[in-house]
């Protein structure tokens, strides 16, 4: 293929595929994980991952850990059924976690873990509630691993709750977004197309990414969530199906790079970020976008259970706020016209 006479960065491999013609790069190096890198050599996609890998935590290697401790527990839980039943993307957020709670308390007793520790450790990290709180989820998911394999017969983590968020996380797009950006990328560029996919489908960067022509079947485009392996069947949107219409692809996924390649999740956000910083939008994002669905469906009278058939959420508890949002609202107006009608104001008469 002509690949191997590319100088590439260090540690970088090239596999060929199954299939003639095809194949991928790879990181191979001692004491690192085997990771996959997107694109072609010295791409944005490409070197955003590679520098992640390359730069980041080496993997542990040493001794067996002594039973019952921490660092057996995380050797364990990476072993285990659970972890290998989850995805790529999900198994290196965890990692990055896991790894953290290796060096740092590897050596300490399972056993001896007890709820005041683990409340102790989430409240020093107060300041990054959102950090905390992922490492709350974490610890549960792991010493349930310890209750499974009998070193534990509760899990001390449960009984801790997770800190108040500080902020309201990913900003959702506002109406008046969603107009600006529209205004700076015209129907037809690449931009626009990548726009409608994400609000009038509400999906994840890591579904839009994957979709094209073969999805779409009459007036529904059918797909199975990466994250949560749901099966969706979406109804189209006039207004996507205008903009699918008047936006030339020609390949499997509507969305490609500019060498024809298909996005990956990481390098499609990266891109779409610049998109959002032509059209003067810096606090946006691609995943604001699938809040801004479902937050229009709300506002437009939808049930919990009618938005989660579009997103995917497997709880109702996130699309419940919204409705609840959307129902003040629409209950603050009928109220409003409810004292308008009883109090119209009152007329002074002015006797002269």
């Amino acid at each position: 293929m002509g690949y191997r006479l590319i100088k590439t960065p260090p540690y970088c491999h090239f596999k060929k595929g199954r299939r003639p013609g095809t194949g991928y790069w790879y990181y191979c190096r001692k004491g690192y994980p085997l990771t996959r890198l997107p694109g072609l050599p010295f791409s944005s996609e490409f070197m955003a991952v590679y520098n992640a890998v390359h730069n980041g935590p080496r993997i542990a290697i040493g001794k067996r850990p002594q039973s019952g401790t921490m660092a057996a527990l995380v050797v364990s839980y990476l072993s285990s059924p659970q972890w290998k039943a989850l995805e790529r993307s999900t198994q290196r957020s965890y990692r990055d976690i896991l790894d953290k709670i290796r060096a740092e308390h590897g050596t300490k007793a399972v056993a001896r873990l007890e709820t005041k520790h683990i409340r102790k450790l989430i409240e020093a990290r107060s300041d990054h509630s959102a950090a905390a709180n992922r490492l709350l989820s974490i610890l549960r998911i792991l010493l349930d691993r310890a209750v499974e394999t009998d070193l534990i017969n509760a899990n001390p983590a449960h009984n801790v709750k997770p800190l108040k968020k500080k902020s309201k996380g990913i900003h959702s797009w506002t109406e008046d977004g969603i107009a600006r950006f529209e205004a700076a990328h015209p129907i037809g560029s690449k931009a626009r197309l990548a726009f409608a996919l994400l609000l009038y489908l509400g999906q994840r960067k890591s579904d839009v990414v994957k979709l094209g022509p073969q999805h779409r079947h009459g007036a529904v485009i059918r797909l199975v969530q990466t994250k949560t392996k749901a099966a969706l069947g979406l109804p189209v949107h006039p207004v996507l199906d205008e903009i699918l219409r008047a936006t030339p692809t020609g390949h499997l996924a509507y969305l490609t790079t500019g060498l024809g390649k298909p996005y990956t999740a990481s390098g499609f956000g990266n891109w779409f970020r610049q998109a959002c910083d032509e059209a003067g939008l810096p606090h946006c994002t691609s995943h604001g976008l699938r809040k801004a669905a479902a937050r229009r469906l709300a506002e437009a009278g939808a049930s919990p259970h009618e938005i989660a058939s579009i997103t995917g959420h497997e709880s109702l508890r996130e699309v419940e706020r919204y409705a609840r949002a959307a129902n003040r609202a629409r209950l603050a107006e009928t109220a409003t016209a409810k004292v308008v009608a009883a109090f119209p104001g009152s007329k002074q008469e002015h006797r002269s």
